[in-house]
């Protein structure tokens, strides 16, 4: 076991959107770490898997949520504790896109694209905080490159300036509390976001190894913001 972890051993990371894409990479990659670790989505079937295959109940916990449901939110967190009794990490994690353009996709999925994105985010750092502020842990929430920079007609692009936005008032609000926020910003990234593989993306791998640097820091080290292009992507 290296140092890593045994700085990590025992201690609980709590995902959500952990079914596939970035959230499912961390998901493995803290696990190899010696995090245990609590998996949250609405996709069922897929956490079991996952989180069997990180070693069962004792190192995984699988847990159905949505995260636009406060309840839910709060049943996520209410299990995590039961099962491990701690939470020392919790990462931001769900959320999807739509297509670009004002007129190009449905109220409809706006409304649950806005609520997974800003309000769900919102309500995982209102559920964890407590926790958190008992383990003077870490907070992470996924945004991505779009927002840092604006893309011509995306709301998705506006709901992670939100999510950033969120990330540093989250920071402000905790100062003296001993948690720590980080805000990761993806790239191009090859997950479920996109219906072709696009060329010259990153991995989610990619993105799991830098959540997994912030968290690896020593307590007075507190990342802020990790933004992580591909090399191909020019903007």
């Amino acid at each position: 076991m290296n140092a890593s972890n045994v700085e990590s051993a025992g201690q609980v990371l709590l995902i959500t959107g952990a079914s596939s894409g970035i959230g499912a990479a961390t998901a493995r990659h803290a696990a190899t770490a010696g995090w245990r670790v609590v998996l949250a989505s609405r996709s069922g079937d897929r956490l079991a898997a996952l989180a069997e295959e990180l070693g069962g109940p004792e190192h995984a916990l699988a847990v159905s949520c949505d995260v636009t449901d406060w309840n839910e939110q709060q049943q996520m967190v209410n299990s995590a504790l039961a099962a491990f009794g701690r939470i020392d990490g919790a990462f931001a994690n769900a959320g999807f896109g739509a297509p670009r353009g004002f007129l190009n996709d449905t109220p409809e999925h706006w409304r649950e694209m806005v609520l997974t994105n800003v309000y769900g985010a919102a309500l995982t750092i209102r559920a964890t905080i407590p926790s958190l502020r008992d383990s003077r842990g870490h907070l992470l929430l996924t945004s991505s490159v779009a927002g840092r920079r604006v893309l011509p007609g995306s709301l998705y692009s506006a709901t992670k300036h939100a999510v950033t936005a969120m990330g540093e008032a989250a920071r402000q609000d905790l100062h003296g509390s001993g948690i720590r926020v980080t805000v990761i910003e993806p790239g191009m990234t090859d997950t479920p976001f996109f219906d072709k593989r696009p060329e010259n993306a990153l991995e989610p791998e990619d993105i799991a190894r830098a959540v997994i640097y912030a968290l690896s820091q020593p307590p007075h080290v507190d990342v802020n913001e990790i933004l992580i292009r591909p090399t191909a992507q020019a903007g």
